[in-house]
């Protein structure tokens, strides 16, 4: 077994896989939790706001502390979930065997597609947004919110997805 290749009693081994398990759960909470919160609470919120450029600058200063929570949490979340798949990684095969392997297929290419389209959002339309809040240029900043908002729904949507698919991996583990 796996365990004694890293010179670990089966025991120890479990341990150590259930630390990981844990940290991946409390990573999902935050980033998923995070990502509701905001998408569903703060923006929404936000538009109570009358002042445009305050709530841009709102939501900028909240984005940029949660991008820290954001990119901690995805990291350990790939991390620890590419550690607790040791298998699959190690024989890619073990993917196309069981209903388990596709669906854990499945979720590693939609968090992919997730942190391509997420990042890509984030780093181009964002410092395009605080730039022209700064320039006090409202309107272009509307035309980009509805690019933004089209992008980050469809992260939220994959993020869903994710979700589904690893409480589906619960059922099928064998």
């Amino acid at each position: 077994m796996i365990y004694y290749i890293f010179g670990l009693s089966k025991n120890l081994f479990l341990l150590l896989l259930s630390i990981l398990m844990v940290i991946h759960v409390l990573s999902a909470i935050t980033f998923v939790g995070g990502s509701i919160f905001i998408w569903a609470i703060l923006w929404p919120e936000s538009y109570k706001l009358e002042n445009d450029k305050l709530r841009t600058r709102l939501l900028g200063f909240v984005g940029h502390k949660f991008a820290f929570y954001t990119n901690l949490t995805l990291g350990l979340l790939i991390i620890t979930g590419l550690l607790m798949t040791y298998k699959y990684l190690l024989n890619f095969s073990l993917y196309f065997q069981s209903i388990y392997g596709e669906i854990l297929f499945s979720a590693e290419i939609l968090v992919i597609m997730m942190i391509i389209i997420m990042y890509g959002n984030n780093i181009y339309h964002g410092k395009l947004i605080v730039k022209l809040n700064e320039e006090n240029k409202f309107d272009e900043i509307k035309k980009i919110r509805k690019k933004t908002h089209f992008y980050s729904m469809v992260t939220m949507f994959l993020l869903i997805i994710i979700v589904i698919l690893m409480v589906l991996l619960n059922i099928f583990h064998t």
